[in-house]
């Protein structure tokens, strides 16, 4: 069993975490999860972009009034996908191959089932939803078309999210960036095919998206039906085994409700500043965007922490577990402050790049809200840095209550009281709504502060070692 996996790990990419010096594996590891989430952030973009470009603010606001509701309802099953790695990190740690095969088949039939049951919510209580964020008139009709046609193959977002999360549970950061930069280049070329050449709707860069959605599934699983792999996926073999189920749901729940609850409050939050107006809608859509490329650096390097605390709690050991987290704490928080120094003073270059007509309106809201929130993305990072580790360590339900309880009620309490209380006739009140991150990041860092360093953390699996479990030695504490 342990022989496999060994040569498993010469011949397909996968990476064993729990060796070497934590500082360079966990950087050399993340580099590709960062290039594979840029390529990812290129979807949505590009989508917004070229929109933007060739059919002009409306059809603009209408896909960015959407991205809020498809994070919503994305996000409950992508973050599940990313806390079930946690368990394939453990078994995949503790060299219990038997467990990790059961643990990804297992994983691969959930995400069957979910993007099945996605299809079906998205496709059928759109206009419901969208009427509920209090969209625009003017953008309903083509943001309901942008979503439907998104959702008929959001099977494909749901499939790709499990393979990325099988492969970099054991390890194999690069395969997924080589699948996403080929989907990535499509889906531009499909854009400008379909919306700059022959001029179709809004509608047109969903199927784009879809397309190549489905383009980076399919590769994805050619290189994971490969025999006599760590992680082989035989297609007779998906079923719920129910124990691994019942450990998938302990991990990977707790994540799938976080990202739910804090898409949730977002949601909320696009629905007040759709009441600003058509321009308010605009800007907001466009510095999600922005903010989702600036704080991609620090979403891979999270993500690559959590499967180096998983493998490493998994082989027994916690110190080296301990020191990768201070490492990835310390390095996510100074490079978000970098990156917002520079977010804050490009802020009017980066607006005018989506919008064509160049609206000083959307333009100035745009600006106003980058130079509200951006400096404080350091308290951002430090959140998801610990949450990150807490996920790794199968403490996955502690930043589930934690979001739940400040990103999400005290943020919606917060906003509710604040637009209850100012003129939302006047546009510069909308400030008020921006101020509900930084003030929500600050508190959960507070909250984050004190439980990493007064709780036992690296205890979170609390089992004894798996079948075929190396016995390790105790590393020395580092200075």
């Amino acid at each position: 069993m342990i022989l496999g996996m060994e040569e498993s790990k010469n011949n397909s990419g996968v990476k064993d975490l729990t060796k070497g010096k934590p500082h360079s594996v966990l950087l050399k590891f993340a580099l590709p999860i960062f290039l594979s989430q840029l390529f990812q952030q290129l979807y949505n973009t590009a989508d917004t972009l070229i929109v933007g470009q060739f059919l002009g603010t409306n059809a603009l606001g209408a896909v960015s009034s959407s991205g809020n509701l498809i994070f919503l309802l994305v996000s409950f099953f992508t973050g599940t996908a990313m806390g079930a790695g946690v368990v394939i990190s453990k078994y995949f740690g503790a060299k219990d191959e038997e467990n990790v095969k059961k643990a990804i088949h297992t994983l691969v039939a959930f995400g069957l089932t979910s993007g099945v049951a996605l299809t079906v919510i998205g496709v059928f209580l759109t206009p419901t939803l969208l009427k509920l964020m209090k969209t625009d008139d003017n953008l309903l009709p083509e943001a309901i078309e942008y979503f439907r046609y998104y959702f008929l193959g959001v099977i494909g977002v749901v499939m790709y999210n499990i393979c990325r999360s099988i492969m970099n549970a054991v390890g194999n950061s690069k395969r997924p960036l080589y699948y996403l930069i080929f989907s990535s280049l499509l889906n531009i070329a499909l854009d400008l095919l379909f919306v700059g050449a022959f001029g179709w709707g809004v509608w047109s860069a969903a199927v784009a998206t879809v397309i190549s959605q489905v383009a980076s599934v399919v590769l994805c699983f050619a290189f994971l039906c490969k025999k006599g792999k760590i992680y082989t996926v035989n297609l007779s073999k998906i079923k719920f085994d129910i124990p691994l189920l019942k450990e998938i749901i302990r991990y990977g729940l707790p994540a799938g409700v976080q990202n739910s609850v804090i898409a949730f409050a977002n949601v909320i939050v696009q629905s007040q500043i759709n009441s600003f107006g058509d321009h308010a809608t605009t800007a907001y859509g466009v510095y999600s965007k922005i903010e989702g490329f600036a704080f991609l650096p620090i979403t891979s390097f999270t993500m690559a922490l959590t499967t180096f605390i998983g493998q490493n709690l998994g082989a027994g050991d916690n110190e080296r577990a301990k020191a990768g987290a201070r490492f990835g704490i310390i390095v996510g928080v100074l490079t978000a402050e970098v990156i917002a120094v520079a977010l804050f003073f490009a802020a009017p270059y980066l607006i005018r790049m989506f919008d064509r007509e160049k609206t000083p309106e959307v333009i100035a809201l745009g600006v106003k809200q980058i130079h509200t929130v951006a400096l404080f993305y350091c308290l951002l990072a430090y959140s998801h840095s610990v949450a990150a580790v807490c996920r790794g360590a199968g403490r996955s339900v502690v930043p589930m209550i934690i979001m739940l309880c400040v990103w999400c009620v005290l943020r919606v309490i917060y906003i509710e009281i604040t637009m209850n209380i100012v003129d939302k006739s006047n546009i510069d009140n909308i400030v008020y709504i921006y101020w509900a991150y930084p003030i929500t990041w600050a508190i959960s860092s507070v909250i984050y502060f004190i439980y990493y360093h007064c709780s036992n953390w690296s205890d979170g699996f609390g089992a004894p070692k798996q079948k075929g479990q190396r016995k390790r030695i105790k590393s020395p504490r580092r200075h």
